[in-house]
C-alpha cells in the first residue's frame, strides 16, 4: 500500500469525526442563517440587529472588559510567582490560584449568584463586620457579576500559561536590572512582560472565544436585558423556535470570535516561521 494512502487511512476516522460533528453543523448553521420562507436573504440578520443590537454591543463590551482584567490579573500572578520575595506566599499563591480552572461555568454561576446577591454572602459578611448597614446592601447580579465570574474563572488559565513563560525567561537580565536599582514592578513591566507577550496574547484570545460561548453564567447572573448573545440564541430557539434568527446570532458570534482567532493564527504562523 502506498505510504500516502496508508497515512490518509490512519487519519480518516479523525477527519470524519471533525467533518460530521464540527464542519457539517457549522455549515448547516451558516446556511440556515440566510434561509427565509421565500428563499435566501438577509432578513434574519436584519431582525437580529433590530432586536439584539444592544445585546451584541453588550456582549462585546463585557467580554472585552473581562479580557483586559484577566490579562492584568494573569500578569500580576505570574509576576509574583517569578519575582516574589516571600517563598511561603509564593507557595500558597501557586497552590491556590489554579482551583477555579477545575470548576465548570455552571457551578461558577451558581456560586456567584449566591455570593453576589443582595442578601448574599458578600453583603451579609460586610454587614456582620459593620462595614455597611443592611440598607446599603446592593445586588451585583448584573453586568458586574458576569465580569466577576469570567475574570475569576479564566484568570487562572491565562496565569498558568504566562507563569510558565515567565519562568523560562533568562534570569540574568532580571538580576542585572535588580542590581542596577530597578524595582520589581519595573522589571516586570519593562523586561518580563515584553518577552511573554505572545503567550499572553494566546491565552487572552482563547479566553475571549471561551467567554463568547458561555451560556450558564449570563442566564444565572444577569437574566434582565441587555444580556449575552448566547442567552438570546437560547431564547429564540426555546421560546419561539426561530432557528433563522438564532443561526444569524450564532454567525455574528462566530465572526466576533474569528476576529480575534485570526490574531491567534497569525501568532502561531509567526512562531512556526
Amino acid at each position: 500500500m502506498p505510504r500516502r494512502l496508508l497515512g490518509l487511512l490512519l487519519v480518516l476516522p479523525a477527519l470524519a469525526v471533525i467533518a460530521l460533528l464540527f464542519i457539517l453543523p457549522l455549515v448547516m448553521s451558516a446556511v440556515g442563517a440566510f434561509q427565509l420562507d421565500g428563499g435566501l436573504g438577509l432578513g434574519n440578520f436584519a431582525k437580529a440587529f433590530d432586536l439584539y443590537l444592544k445585546d451584541i454591543l453588550f456582549s462585546v463590551g463585557i467580554v472585552s472588559l473581562s479580557t483586559v482584567l484577566i490579562g492584568l490579573g494573569a500578569v500580576a500572578i505570574g509576576g509574583y510567582l517569578t519575582l516574589g520575595a516571600h517563598p511561603v506566599a509564593v507557595t500558597i499563591l501557586r497552590w491556590l490560584y489554579r482551583w477555579p480552572m477545575f470548576i465548570p461555568f455552571i457551578v461558577v454561576g451558581q456560586i456567584l449568584r449566591t455570593f453576589l446577591a443582595k442578601n448574599g454572602m458578600m453583603n451579609n459578611t460586610a454587614v456582620s463586620l459593620g462595614l455597611m448597614g443592611p440598607i446599603d446592601a446592593m445586588s451585583f447580579l448584573d453586568w458586574r457579576g458576569i465580569v466577576i465570574a469570567f475574570v475569576w474563572k479564566q484568570t487562572p488559565f491565562v496565569a498558568l500559561l504566562v507563569a510558565g513563560a515567565m519562568a523560562s525567561v533568562n534570569r540574568e537580565g532580571i538580576e542585572a536590572a535588580v542590581n542596577l536599582g530597578a524595582s520589581r514592578l519595573r522589571v516586570l513591566i519593562e523586561i518580563i512582560v515584553p518577552q511573554v507577550t505572545a503567550t499572553l496574547a494566546v491565552g487572552l484570545i482563547l479566553s475571549f472565544v471561551t467567554m463568547m460561548s458561555v451560556l450558564s453564567v449570563p442566564l444565572m447572573i444577569n437574566a434582565q436585558s441587555p444580556t449575552m448573545l448566547t442567552a438570546d440564541i437560547a431564547f429564540r430557539v426555546n421560546a419561539y423556535g426561530d432557528y433563522g434568527v438564532a443561526n444569524a446570532l450564532g454567525l455574528i458570534s462566530l465572526v466576533l470570535a474569528s476576529s480575534v482567532a485570526w490574531i491567534y493564527l497569525k501568532i502561531s504562523l509567526r512562531e512556526r516561521a
